[in-house]
């Protein structure tokens, strides 16, 4: 038994042995329905292993945000005290307790009973990591010190997932799995779209519906097409958002996001008269007052902070400390819609604001590229987004599940038969060979697996013509 003879289902409403028919019968669909079935099966067999450690850690992932708070409380969450100190003399704590560490950044308390967040770099912390240090904004108590990453301050348990989900902790060569599933997420979910709607059936009911009845294949086929169907969407929005992170498309994407003039814009802090090219490295501000002072002149960050806010910048925020030439830069942090994303850069000689940058003036393409990226962090509409990733991990895996099921129940079966492009229009397959080309090229890594897909294919063709000559002499 090869691939092949597992490849053709049935349709859910024909008798046992008859094969699915196109719900058109003929023209276009039923010429490409057979390349497209063949290409579903194949991806969905040999990509199906990397979608499901993408799926399962990214459900895990999904997870974490509610699982920090309850892991984390001691750092995240003191009692509501009368009156907040001023930012200052929390920095001032946290360099008290960590006198090695560099200060960074402030992540000032964004609603009452949480704490503030001071981050440093550390020589005990991970590169590309900073250490955390969590004060009580109205005691100035320190409540603990966790290493954090990225923009949305994840603490080690999350950390350890999203690694996971990234690169499988493999640094590099891992990025390229899950590069692979997210190349090829949008190709099974919308090949799977067309053969579920194209599939000949008794009612409309059980295009959207999963049938009841025993357990059988046909049951199996209908809830795996039927959830797919409610779910494509948010899986052709996880492999687009996805693919912007990865190592080889997603060069292409940005590429061409500055082309189109959809590049996100950054607030400027160069401070006039600076050297060009400063060193990006934070100086070691200490602004507690008692102890050495800045380099150079600084009016401190709570003055800073205070000409931000006149500005309009409320709420979640961050303040990111002047490194050599630059100034300070606070900037909104709410992406919880409506998202508030306003920055900043105020000089730090005299407290004057030098250059301003609102969310409403980004370019449409950089507003949706924030959007889609934040959706598929989890961060963009809060604890409803992690719900809605959560069930599209789960409903992925699911219909993995099913798949691999039907392909158990299936055996042995008619193929496919080899050679469907020839009963394609030239008319319509020249431009889709043209049209794959480009995506092979733009996504890389799915042009080479698809590449190695006709190989295999190929080769077990040539396996089972060797064997049928045989059998025949």
């Amino acid at each position: 038994m090869t691939i092949d003879d597992l490849a053709r289902p049935e349709s859910p409403d024909a008798p046992p042995g008859r094969t699915a028919t196109s719900g058109t019968g003929t023209g276009t669909w039923s010429a490409l329905r057979p390349l497209v079935l063949r290409l579903h099966f194949y991806a969905g067999v040999l990509i199906a292993p990397f979608l499901l450690v993408a799926a399962t850690s990214g459900l895990l992932y999904a997870l974490s945000f509610q699982a920090e708070k309850v892991i984390y409380a001691q750092e995240l969450e003191v009692p509501v005290g009368d009156k907040v100190l001023p930012l200052s003399q929390q920095v001032h704590a946290a360099t008290k307790v960590n006198p090695n560490g560099t200060v960074t950044a402030v992540w000032p308390s964004a609603e009452d009973g949480a704490t503030t967040r001071v981050l440093m770099d550390d020589p005990d912390v991970e590169e590309g990591k900073s250490l955390a240090v969590f004060v009580d904004p109205y005691t100035a108590e320190i409540r603990g010190q966790l290493p954090s990453y990225g923009s949305s301050g994840a603490l080690p348990l999350r950390t350890w997932i999203d690694e996971l989900h990234r690169d499988l902790r493999l640094g590099d060569i891992g990025r390229n799995y899950s590069e692979l599933a997210a190349s090829w997420l949008w190709v099974i979910a919308l090949g799977g779209l067309a053969l579920w709607i194209g599939r000949k059936r008794k009612n409309r009911r059980s295009l959207v519906v999963p049938e009841r009845g025993p357990k059988s294949r046909r049951r199996t086929l209908s809830w795996h097409g039927t959830v797919g169907l409610w779910a494509v969407a948010g899986l052709v929005l996880l492999s687009a958002t996805g693919l912007t992170w990865s190592r080889y498309a997603g060069e292409n994407i940005d590429a061409v996001q500055t082309q189109l003039g959809g590049a996100t814009p950054t607030v400027s802090a160069a401070l006039e008269g600076a050297a060009a090219g400063g060193s990006s490295e934070h100086e070691g501000h200490d602004m507690g007052g008692d102890t050495a002072a800045p380099k150079g002149a600084d009016v401190g960050i709570d003055k800073v902070v205070e000409a931000a806010r006149a500005k309009g910048i409320e709420g979640r925020m961050s303040v990111v400390l002047p490194s050599e030439g630059k100034g300070y830069v606070v900037k909104e942090t709410d992406t919880v819609f409506p998202v508030h994303l306003d920055s900043v850069a105020v000089n730090p000689a005299d407290g004057a604001v030098i250059d301003e940058l609102r969310f409403a003036d980004y370019p449409v393409l950089a507003k949706l590229t924030r959007f889609g990226i934040d959706a598929h962090m989890g961060v963009f509409l809060g604890l409803f987004n992690q719900l809605a990733l959560a069930a599209l991990a789960l409903a992925l895996i699911l219909m993995i599940l099913w798949g691999y099921r039907m392909w158990w129940l299936r055996r042995p079966g008619r193929p496919v038969a080899r050679g469907a492009w020839r009963k394609v229009p030239p008319t319509m397959l020249l431009p889709l060979l043209a049209a794959t080309a480009l995506v092979g090229w733009f996504v890389p890594l799915l042009g080479l697996s698809l590449v190695a897909f006709l190989v295999v294919d190929l080769a077990l063709g040539l396996v089972a013509r060797f064997r049928a000559r045989s059998e025949a002499a």
